[in-house]
């Protein structure tokens, strides 16, 4: 549903509504079909009946009767004149091999439901019949039920449908812009790769060496960050992955980065060995690493610090833990249920958009957690793998 066509899915709960409301309306029309037939029979059995003049014919054509009005199923209790119990029946807690006395209390509790649902019938003698409703009725009360949930299921049905279509528009349009932009960004890429090795060549000093090579390494990193661009909206590409060494890849990238002076931030790596090698995309799962990671520096920023990048066992077998930890203030607990919504940020320049999309790439891309862990100190997010 979340990426399949839901409109499938409003299209099949339509179809089994209409079936249903198709079956049950024939199911009426029979039932109500039997009624007539029964009716007519009865009709015919009393005139009948007058035209009989042999002995016991009056009686016979009574017992049909009875019968008769018995296989319509109404409920119904007959009182006599002095406030007796009289004839009864298709009484719904009446067992055939054991009759109900007149004088069962369960009796005179069915009674005043009778007299709730219908006003009873006054005879002429000053008896009353109290009676319910037959199966058909009682079926066509719930339709208007039915009906208001069917129509409330087909209206949340509409608008997920409406809203999904919407994300999916938005979700084209955003990777689009990605995959433009990553193709605008390989020009000047190339041509700053060029300036790059020209200066490599005529550096002829350490200082000049040392910035041409973080230049080729932040080079390297704009070219993945704009093939990263270009995995928007794609299936992504699954391998076995060392996640060892893509944690130290991430690690090694910021700890030259970082302030070393004013406000030191260091950056540990520790990585456990032998761990199991998991399916999964490397780009992306090195993206959101360096989210997390670059969230861990921003907590630090005007006061220094620690983060620490580590991979290790996880508790379940064959699984891998990623933490990334910091020391800093930490995430208020008013606001720790929040941090993965899209467009939630506590710093004025934030999108909010860079944990949201980390929690993506691990949940729905590598079938993984990505959590914020309980710390004494700080913010901990784990992100867990199979």
């Amino acid at each position: 549903m979340r990426r399949g066509k839901p409109e499938l899915f409003v299209a099949a709960l339509i179809l089994i509504l209409l079936a249903s409301y198709v079956w049950y309306t024939r199911r009426v029309i029979n039932d109500l079909r039997s009624d007539a037939r029964r009716s007519s029979q009865m009709y015919a059995r009393v005139f009948r009946a007058y035209a009989d003049t042999s002995p016991g014919a009056t009686d016979a054509a009574l017992l049909d009767l009875t019968k008769s009005i018995i296989a319509q199923g109404v409920p119904i209790v007959v009182i006599s004149p002095t406030g007796e119990i009289g004839p009864h029946a298709n009484i719904p807690f009446e067992d055939p091999s054991h009759p109900v006395e007149g004088n069962d209390p369960r009796l005179r509790s069915y009674i005043e439901q009778l007299a709730a649902l219908n006003a009873p019938i006054v005879d002429a003698n000053g008896g009353k019949i109290y009676y319910g409703d037959a199966a058909v009725v009682r079926g066509l009360l719930i339709v208007p039920v039915l009906q208001a949930i069917t129509g409330a299921i087909l209206l949340i049905a509409g608008l997920y449908v409406i809203r999904t279509r919407s994300d999916a528009a938005r979700e084209r349009l955003w990777a689009g812009m990605a995959r433009e932009s990553a193709h605008q960004l390989g020009t000047p890429l190339s041509s700053l790769a060029g300036w790059v090795e020209l200066l490599e060549d005529r550096g002829d000093d350490e200082s000049t060496r040392t910035v041409t090579r973080h230049m080729r390494g932040d080079l390297e990193r704009l070219d993945r960050v704009a093939h990263r661009f270009e995995r928007i909206g794609r299936e992504p590409k699954y391998e076995p992955l060392d996640v060892a060494e893509i944690v130290a890849r991430v690690a090694r990238y910021f700890q030259a980065r970082v302030p070393t002076l004013a406000n030191t931030i260091a950056i540990e790596n520790t990585g456990a060995p032998d761990l199991h090698a998991v399916q999964g995309d490397p780009v992306l799962l090195e993206w959101a690493i360096e989210v997390l990671t670059k969230n861990a520096i921003d907590a630090l920023a005007g006061r220094g610090g620690r983060v620490s990048l580590t991979a290790d066992h996880g508790v379940e077998p064959e699984s891998v833990v990623i933490r990334v930890a910091d020391d800093g203030p930490g995430i208020p607990s008013e606001i720790r249920s929040r941090v993965f919504e899209p467009g939630f940020s506590t710093k004025q320049s934030g999108w909010g958009i860079g944990l949201s999309l980390a929690k993506r790439i691990v949940e729905e891309n590598h079938g993984g957690k990505l959590v914020l862990a309980p710390s004494e100190q700080g913010a901990t997010f784990e992100i867990i793998l199979q």
